[in-house]
């Protein structure tokens, strides 16, 4: 009896990294796995895609950005999503010791195989050799999936904006969370 495709198929696998420059590819796998999240709802600030040379100028420039520190999760190769460690302006020394996670999402193909949990793992691990003691995080309310997973990663809610984003046409709240890097 011979096996159907689907049962000799071997599973994708998933890595993550911290991309510091883009490799072939690596431009438009991001672009196309962000405007698949966008569309799915989880665009973190876009309520639609923006034009596609609009969304490679905002990837472009995060990697010029010295605050700001990309990791990306790929399947077989391919990002399939992304986030980030913001680190606070120079000038803010009061708050040097808390980093934020941001724009974190992974497209809707690319969901059921680890790659957020390993996007905020890695990135947490990454803030923690910096030198950092707290991260935080805001997601709508919405995210479901994101949200529980936060808390099970051990995430703790200190607030909600009622009026956090405005998506159509009303408003939608949004939580805020922290996590100390030190008590994980």
């Amino acid at each position: 009896m011979n096996k159907t495709d689907s049962e000799t198929r071997l599973p994708p696998v998933a890595t993550v990294e911290m991309l510091t420059e883009f490799g072939p590819g690596d431009l438009q796998d991001l672009s196309d796995a962000a405007e698949a999240a966008i569309i799915d709802g989880g665009g973190f600030g876009w309520i639609s895609p923006p034009p596609r040379e609009t969304l490679e100028a905002f990837w472009r420039g995060v990697l010029i950005i010295p605050e700001r520190h990309l990791f990306v999760g790929r399947l077989d190769g391919v990002i399939a999503g992304s986030c980030q460690i913001q680190r606070p302006p120079k000038n803010n020394e009061a708050q040097s010791h808390t980093c934020k996670l941001t724009t974190n999402f992974v497209a809707p193909w690319g969901r059921g195989h680890g790659l957020s949990r390993n996007l905020i793992e890695i990135a947490e691990n990454y803030a923690r050799r910096e030198g950092f003691k707290v991260l935080t995080l805001d997601v709508r309310e919405t995210q479901h999936a994101a949200i529980r997973l936060y808390e099970r990663l051990g995430y703790v809610r200190f607030g909600t904006l009622p009026h956090y984003a405005y998506v159509r046409d009303g408003y939608v709240a949004g939580h805020f969370y922290y996590k100390e890097l030190d008590a994980a």
